[in-house]
């Protein structure tokens, strides 16, 4: 790790008020036509959470447990914070890391998986950053850690406890962030997933059956995006007469707002209504064995 001299913690951001959550909708589609009618759809989840998303306090959480596994491991590396889509931006943490002196520095993100939108935009993300600072640092984003212990272990922990709130034969629903079928690497995005609810559910309960399905669409009508959603998932279900689920968001690496509203508000009340028992897993977040991955990445990296 001599060859790094910082850390970066590179995010999506979310808003932290009332205020801010119409610019950061704004930020989020900015080139993608999206009808100003669908932002304040959109928003109205924030708003039944006060405007905050908790994902900029989970990225200070997991700032704070990544320097505490660095210092514990001896390891002298400052970590710095940067978001996409909301302050802390990214392009203002890298002046920050110049004005420090640094001058290469390992990217953490928090997306465990490839294809576009949780790879390749956050590479894209970093060389804008850096095109607008002169002498900018190095930045070298770490690789995907979908299939990393230290990701997969708190999964097969969380779906053990979810189950053990449900009657005998719940079945297990992974979910995960859809994207348009037209996206680049969308393939490898879904064998990962595959494979890690796959790996996930022989850990944690062997035998139990296991479907994928996908969340948070966000597109025009007409455009043809992964499916099924998980919302025509519980319905169909019911009608074969699963009565208990547990829900595994193996997609996403914290309780973020996609998380927080689309299973735990809006799933969790279809089923209601339908008399399935729910429960939902939790995510990784900032479990110990989590926190460790960066400095592990950066170890294999060399």
């Amino acid at each position: 790790m001599t060859s790094y001299d910082a850390l970066l913690l590179l995010s999506f951001g979310g808003p932290e008020g009332t205020e801010d959550v119409i610019p950061f909708l704004e930020n989020v589609t900015r080139g993608r036509n999206i009808p100003r009618e669908r932002l304040e759809e959109v928003g109205e989840h924030y708003y039944m959470f006060g405007g905050v998303s908790p994902i900029n306090r989970l990225c200070r959480d997991l700032k704070a447990e990544i320097e505490a596994d660095l210092a514990a491991h001896g390891v002298d590396l400052p970590v710095y914070w940067g978001n996409r889509n909301w302050t802390p931006y990214l392009a203002d943490t890298v002046r920050e890391m110049k004005a420090d002196g640094i001058r290469r520095a390992a990217a953490f993100v928090t997306s465990a998986y490839s294809g576009y939108s949780t790879n390749d935009q956050y590479l894209n993300d970093i060389a804008r950053a850096r095109e607008e600072i002169l002498d900018a640092p190095e930045i070298d984003k770490l690789p995907v850690y979908c299939d990393r212990p230290e990701f997969i272990g708190p999964f097969v922990d969380a779906t053990r406890d979810a189950l053990s709130r449900l009657p005998e034969g719940a079945r297990l629903i992974f979910t995960a962030h859809s994207v348009p079928l037209s996206q680049p690497n969308r393939e490898l995005y879904v064998a990962e997933l595959e494979e890690a609810a796959r790996t996930v559910a022989e850990k944690a309960a062997p035998g139990t059956p296991w479907d994928l399905v996908y969340q948070s669409r966000s597109g025009p009508p007409g455009q043809p995006w992964l499916e099924p959603q998980i919302t025509d998932h519980l319905s169909d279900l019911h009608g074969k007469g699963v009565r208990a689920v547990a829900v595994v968001p193996i997609g996403f690496v914290s309780d973020h707002m996609e998380v927080k509203f689309d299973l735990d508000v809006e799933a969790a009340d279809l089923a209601a209504e339908l008399g399935i028992a729910f429960t939902r897993a939790g995510t990784p977040g900032t479990d110990p064995r989590f926190a460790t991955l960066p400095r592990k990445l950066m170890e294999d990296a060399g």
